[in-house]
């Protein structure tokens, strides 16, 4: 079983598009994948139309002894759906100790089932919140998308700053070591080549060892998402797949660095 979340400071770069994708290639390829929308605009679910009040992520950081669903999307794909309520529930979660570890003892306590999947893939709330920090607490990889602007980059130090705020702080008393044992790194995402920001951009990030990949514009990817199609699923059409040939053996090629990066991480332990 590994563990990988695509978090942001910044909305709007692609983390769903890129969760639900990542996914669902992970799925075709022969995979057990198990979705966990952790964002309370609950975009992921929607995603599949799923909106629930019940049996949702909530119910873990609530801690109120209700079974949480694991909704089967089709086969090897299954999803936690979000709420709304998840915003509420961060925020009222502040007084309470251990509040950053709710997620991983949850996780801990239902290790026998979670280790059926092969990956576990989270989509978060564009924010260093106490619910994204749990999820950052049980990830063996985090992913961060980034666009090409100044605040593209402002974005990645203050992620990268609150990552290690967190590594430090939240410790194990017993052995001294961090709960936070992730690898990270960025996706530059919606690449335009011919503008002067995206060549701008590419050229500062060329040596950074922590950006993996670059991703191009590409509507169709896009509006994967609000069309409720992967992206892979798309090549099915001739035409499509004509016109857009170079750009799905380029997003292949990057979903492979992908999961490279996350087999090579560490296994959660729970």
């Amino acid at each position: 079983m590994k563990i990988c979340s695509f978090a942001a400071i910044k909305g709007g770069v692609g983390k769903t598009t890129l969760t639900f994708n990542f996914g669902e290639w992970l799925v075709s390829n022969g995979n057990r994948v198990l979705l966990i929308d952790g964002d309370h605009q609950c975009s992921l679910s929607q995603t599949y139309d799923i909106f629930k009040a019940k049996g949702t992520i909530a119910n873990i950081f609530l801690q109120n002894n209700e079974n949480v669903d694991f909704i089967r999307i089709k086969e090897n794909l299954d999803l936690i759906s979000s709420s709304l309520e998840l915003e509420e529930i961060s925020e009222d979660l502040q007084t309470q100790s251990n509040k950053e570890l709710i997620l991983w003892m949850w996780f801990a306590d239902n290790f026998e089932i979670l280790s059926k999947y092969d990956y576990i893939i989270f989509d978060s709330h564009p924010d260093f919140s106490t619910i994204t920090k749990n999820i950052v607490a049980v990830s063996d990889v985090i992913f961060s998308p980034i666009e090409p602007s100044e605040y593209g980059f402002t974005s990645k130090d203050n992620l990268n700053a609150r990552f290690e705020e967190l590594k430090k702080n939240l410790i194990d008393v017993r052995s001294r070591e961090t709960f936070i044992t992730a690898s990270k790194y960025f996706i530059g995402n919606r690449i335009k080549h011919h503008t002067n920001s995206s060549r701008e951009f590419i050229k500062t990030v060329k040596d950074e060892k922590d950006v993996i990949a670059l991703i191009p514009e590409k509507e169709l990817f896009n509006r994967s998402t609000l069309d409720r199609t992967p992206i892979f699923n798309m090549r099915n059409d001739k035409i499509i797949e004509q016109k857009n040939k170079i750009f799905f053996e380029e997003l292949k090629k990057i979903f492979t660095i992908l999961k490279e990066k996350i087999d090579m991480a560490g296994d959660y332990i729970g």
